[in-house]
């Protein structure tokens, strides 16, 4: 098998050329190629000389990160990926624009083992983790495709990024490092649905990232029904490692719920919700459900979750509703693919 040359950072290919008897400075290039020019084959690395373009493509490889589906949405621009990965597993990818520049939300997993009730990405279970160079490769391939600069990367489409840690890691270091896109940490935010131990570890990384908590519930008997990743995780013990993020790190945390009608949108759940995030540094992203046919789970009015943000305001608690993007094209996580799966079977 053929070593991943896009998951090197750039000590670890300096060593790998190095050891190949190539010049220091080679590595720059090659560097630059994959991470700022986005080449996804040694042929189009045109300042290299045809030998070490075959002496590379013999023992290396810039792993697939294939466009196979487009969608563009005529409500508010924002585009939907489908990529084929080179064992012909799919992930999707979605980039939208804000005034601030444009924003990619990622896929860390093929599928999840998460089983959010609401999510389509967890349906068909967890497939496998994706490689730091299949998570750079999502961006890279939609810089090249609409030939603009992302400058805001969130790590929130499939997967669980906290269960594929150390990848992620790697990921991001790889993401802003100063010799290839070079975005700023505070420009990267990851999700998560709560897994303890892995916020605690994050905290220690002494990096900017803003993390994401998927809390859903406000309290731990409703998250267990949303949820299931509750039932090892109580909420109390998750609030506090996201405490101890923020007091390690300085980053304010930002906490998703999602609105669904009739569950978790009630005048007590808004009591509750605000009773648990009072006093805490946090901003709060009211998400309406994208409902998924293979659930019975819908929507709140624009007004009624209008009403249970007016709630939460009035007790103090810093709260917008995200703006809905994409609705009208497969807009939650993992409709694209799944649909896309479901196609190949028939």
């Amino acid at each position: 098998m053929k070593k991943d040359i896009a998951s090197l950072n750039w000590e670890e290919l300096q060593k790998e050329l190095l050891e190949a008897g190539e010049k220091k400075f080679r590595a720059s290039q090659i560097y630059e190629w994959i991470h700022k020019k986005g080449a996804e084959d040694f042929s189009e690395m045109t300042n290299l000389s045809k030998v070490l373009r075959e002496k590379l493509e013999q023992s290396f490889r810039i792993p697939k990160v294939e466009m196979i589906a487009r969608q563009i949405s005529k409500k508010d621009g924002t585009n939907k990926f489908l990529f084929c990965l080179e064992d012909g597993n799919v992930v999707e990818s979605v980039l939208m624009r804000y005034k601030h520049g444009n924003s990619v939300c990622i896929s860390s997993q093929v599928g999840c083992r998460m089983g959010c009730r609401f999510c389509a990405s967890t349906l068909d279970g967890l497939e496998r983790n994706l490689v730091p160079a299949e998570m750079l490769g999502q961006i890279y391939r939609i810089e090249k495709i609409i030939g603009e600069r992302v400058s805001n990367v969130v790590v929130m489409g499939t997967g669980e990024p906290l269960d594929n840690y150390d990848n992620l890691l790697k990921f991001i270091h790889l993401l802003t490092d100063e010799h290839g896109l070079h975005i700023s940490q505070r420009n990267v935010t990851v999700s998560t649905c709560g897994i303890v131990p892995k916020i605690l570890s994050l905290a220690e990384e002494n990096m900017q990232i803003t993390l994401a908590l998927s809390l859903h519930g406000s309290t731990q008997e409703k998250r267990k029904q949303l949820m299931p990743v509750a039932n090892k995780y109580e909420l109390s013990e998750v609030l506090k490692a996201c405490d101890t993020y923020f007091e390690k790190t300085g980053r304010r945390m930002t906490y998703e719920y999602s609105l669904v009608h009739g569950v978790n949108d009630t005048d007590q759940d808004a009591q509750e919700l605000s009773d648990l995030l009072h006093g805490r540094n946090c901003h709060l992203n009211l998400i309406p459900v994208n409902p998924i046919k293979e659930r019975d789970y819908q929507r709140p009015t624009r007004e009624n979750a209008q009403k249970f943000q007016n709630k939460l305001e009035k007790r103090g608690i810093n709260v917008t509703i995200r703006r809905e993007m994409g609705s009208d094209i497969d807009g939650a996580c993992g409709q694209l693919r799944r649909r896309f799966a479901q196609a190949e079977e028939g």
